[in-house]
């Protein structure tokens, strides 16, 4: 550079010979450039290195199963999203709107391209606990109480409107979804793995509805509100059904993870990097539920595993073997908006427990 510009006579013919000639710092920044020290775009490059085959193995199987399940359900991106990083991760999920929405549709399309048993369950106000775990029947022909098995002994379990049974069959399912068994009479059966519990409920607001217990809404992993489709999602689903009223599309679902698989992917997920920095995130964020001025009732601890899991879930989903912060924040509030209650002041005032989380998470710095 010094030679060049201390003799400009050596340099002029060349740029009169040929006009497409660079000068020399151009061609430096490029170096620069190419090296990765000054251009910020190539970051990406960097956080290719950390990308394994492994990991977009888990993509490309959730990206699968996520075209079956698009063959009947329009729209619902989080819906499934949630649902396939629940199972992953082993938890529960909780599935809140109106009705005619796709909620136990959804569901069942989740299941079907899953090659698992499955048992569906419709609470209604006189619903017994046996009904649901199942009880002991005396056997006639051997003198003995004989154990019959209840719908929930299977591996996915959809209980569609949870919130119309009586808390008395409720209770039913305290055990089961924590401990992963049930226990009639001072035996203790145990469910078959894996096991998940997808449930639906109507808002509150509507006839017949309970509240579900708090104790038990912090044992669902997820919670997520839905709510209606846009215009555009609306007009697909005239034209996908207009021609198919029997929803013969829901036969044409496939099943692409077997149980030996989804064990197999649960135990790749826990080994998902997550970076100190991260966890502390997590635990600031939950921490502040729990002194806000807004919030009744904060999360558990529970809450803040449920973020690490599902957080850690979803990288993998996307084909990553490490958790950013985007995935905390995209997971950040359906693990949490079922966990805490909003002060009487900002119910009153129509807040929704998402708004608050969120305002939340904006005032907790993100790690770099």
């Amino acid at each position: 550079m010094s030679e060049l510009t201390n003799n400009p006579q050596n340099e002029e013919p060349r740029k009169d010979e040929n006009h497409d000639a660079t000068p020399s710092t151009p061609s430096t920044e490029v170096e620069k450039n190419d090296s990765g020290i000054e251009n910020p775009v190539d970051e990406k490059e960097v956080i290719k290195e950390f990308v394994d085959p492994k990991w977009q193995g888990i993509k490309a199987k959730a990206d699968l199963l996520k075209n079956e399940i698009s063959k009947v359900v329009v729209g619902q991106d989080l819906l499934i999203d949630a649902l396939l990083v629940g199972i992953l991760a082993g938890g529960h999920s909780l599935i809140e709107g109106v009705p005619g929405i796709a909620k136990t549709l959804t569901a069942k399309m989740i299941a079907k391209g899953l090659d698992l048993g499955f048992s569906r369950i419709q609470f209604t106000p006189d619903l017994m606990p046996s009904d649901v775990v199942g009880t002991n029947i005396f056997n006639m022909q051997n003198s003995k109480f004989e154990f019959k098995e209840g719908p929930v002994f299977s591996n996915i379990i959809l209980i569609d409107e949870i919130n119309r049974a009586p808390a008395k069959t409720q209770s039913a399912l305290f055990e089961l979804m924590e401990e992963y068994q049930v226990s009639i009479d001072g035996t203790t059966y145990p469910m078959s793995q894996p096991f998940f519990v997808l449930a639906t409920q109507n808002p509150l607001e509507q006839e017949g509805t309970y509240r579900l217990p708090e104790a038990q809404m912090d044992r669902f992993l997820f919670r997520v509100i839905l709510d209606y489709p846009d215009l555009d999602e609306e007009k697909e689903i005239l034209h996908r059904f207009k021609s198919d009223f029997k929803q013969n599309l829901t036969e044409t679902i496939n099943a692409v993870l077997s149980g030996k698989e989804i064990i197999s992917l649960q135990n790749e997920i826990e080994t998902v990097k997550i970076d100190d920095s991260l966890i502390d995130y997590i635990a600031l964020i939950v921490h502040k539920t729990r002194n806000h001025p807004d919030l009744y009732l904060g999360a558990s601890p529970r809450a803040s595993l449920a973020i690490l899991k599902a957080s850690k879930a979803f990288a993998a989903l996307n084909g990553r073997g490490f958790v950013t912060p985007d995935d905390i924040v995209y997971m950040a509030i359906p693990a949490l908006n079922h966990r805490v209650v909003l002060s009487p002041e900002k119910e009153m005032e129509g807040y929704s427990p998402n708004e608050v989380i969120q305002s939340i998470i904006n005032t907790v710095e993100i790690p770099r």
